[in-house]
Parts: structure tokens; C-alpha cells; sequence
């Protein structure tokens, strides 16, 4: 189990993190004043090859709050659970959305959480290089927790050397590009697959 901070360009999020064995077991809280003040506290387990299994998230702020239960079973696809009350001040999407529309999806990708960054990553062994991959991901947008299919591309740049004991993240470190649609930025993964640096997003301290 590993403790972690990351410090945001637009708040910050802590999230205890389990990973072996081909399983990911998450639980984090994350706080931004974009594009309303909010707080967002999730779950997530991923089996099978980092395959998500189950995502659990709630945002609110003041006045308002939202819920999303995100679920994929191997036989029956994806299921989906969400809702919402009060009213934010600011226009967005509704919470939830088709889980036929996520038929292609093995992954999540909560919006603006480096956790999930870090199931594809392993499960193509990206961090050791290898060709480019593309995904198909089940992209929640915060803090609205509206559900909708993005596809993803990662690609392995360079890997450095060890660094030295007492740093937060453990061993050598991979740079990978990360693109969906026109947006991309080289992301900085640590020897386990989490997230060191991901410009325009944060840094872990």
C-alpha cells in the first residue's frame, strides 16, 4: 500500500494506492475551484490485467452533489448508476450516461486523477517500451461524473536511470505520451506505474 500526494495546478489529491498480482485497489479525496469549488472523494478496483472492475465517486459542493457507481462485469458489460441534487451555478452535463456506448471500454479514466493513468500503462507493459496502444477508455468528466467513450493513445518515449532513495517515487522513471483528441502531454511514471509528473495537471510531492 503506498500513500500519495499530488499537487494540482488547479487544487490537489491524496489517494492510497494497492497494486500487484494484476489488481488495483484505490481510494483517494481531490479538492479544485475549478469550474466551481468542489470536493470528490472515490474507489476503484481493477482485476483481471487491470481491468476496472468497479469506480465509486461523489462530488459536491456547495449546494449541490453528485454520484456515479461505475461497473464492468466480463459477461455483461458495463452498468452505471449516478445521480445528482441542488444546483452547482454553472451549466454541465448530466450525471451518469450509455453504458452501451462503453462496449469497447476495459479501463476508466476519471477526469484529472493520475490514478487512472496508470491501468493501461501496465496492463500493455508500456513502462518497459514496446509499440504505441490506443484504448478505448470510460472518460467521467468531474465534477459533473457524466460518462462518455474517449478514445486514448499512450507511447513510450525513454525510460532514465535509478534515482536516489528517499525521493517519493521508487526506481527508474518512464516518460510516456499520453493524446486524446488534440490534447497530449509526456507524463512521467515512476518503476510501479504511477504518476510522478503530468504537465498541465500536477506533481507528486
Amino acid at each position: 500500500m503506498r500513500a500519495i500526494t499530488w499537487v494540482k495546478e488547479r487544487g490537489g489529491e491524496f489517494a492510497e494506492i494497492e497494486l500487484g498480482f494484476g489488481e488495483l485497489r484505490a481510494g483517494g479525496v481531490a479538492v479544485s475551484g475549478e469550474p466551481v469549488p468542489y470536493r470528490l472523494e472515490y474507489e476503484l478496483n481493477c482485476q483481471d490485467g487491470f481491468i476496472t472492475h468497479r469506480l465509486s465517486v461523489r462530488a459536491w459542493g456547495a449546494g449541490w452533489g453528485r454520484h456515479l457507481e461505475l461497473t464492468r462485469n466480463p459477461g455483461n458489460g458495463w452498468a452505471i448508476d449516478a445521480g445528482s441534487d441542488g444546483d452547482p451555478g454553472v451549466p454541465g452535463p448530466p450525471a451518469g450516461g450509455d453504458p452501451a456506448a462503453l462496449a469497447d471500454a476495459l479501463d476508466c479514466d476519471l477526469g484529472e486523477c493520475p490514478v487512472t493513468n496508470t491501468m493501461p500503462v501496465l496492463r500493455r507493459g508500456l513502462l518497459r517500451g514496446g509499440d504505441p496502444a490506443e484504448f478505448v477508455m470510460a472518460f467521467v468528466r468531474v465534477p459533473w461524473l457524466a460518462v462518455t467513450p474517449a478514445l486514448q493513445r499512450y507511447t513510450h518515449l525513454r525510460s532514465g536511470p535509478a534515482f536516489e532513495p528517499g525521493l517519493p517515487w521508487p526506481g527508474p522513471l518512464s516518460v510516456i505520451r499520453y493524446e486524446s483528441g488534440s490534447f497530449s502531454a509526456d507524463v512521467t511514471f515512476d518503476a510501479e506505474g504511477v504518476v510522478v509528473d503530468y504537465p498541465g495537471l500536477g506533481r507528486m510531492a
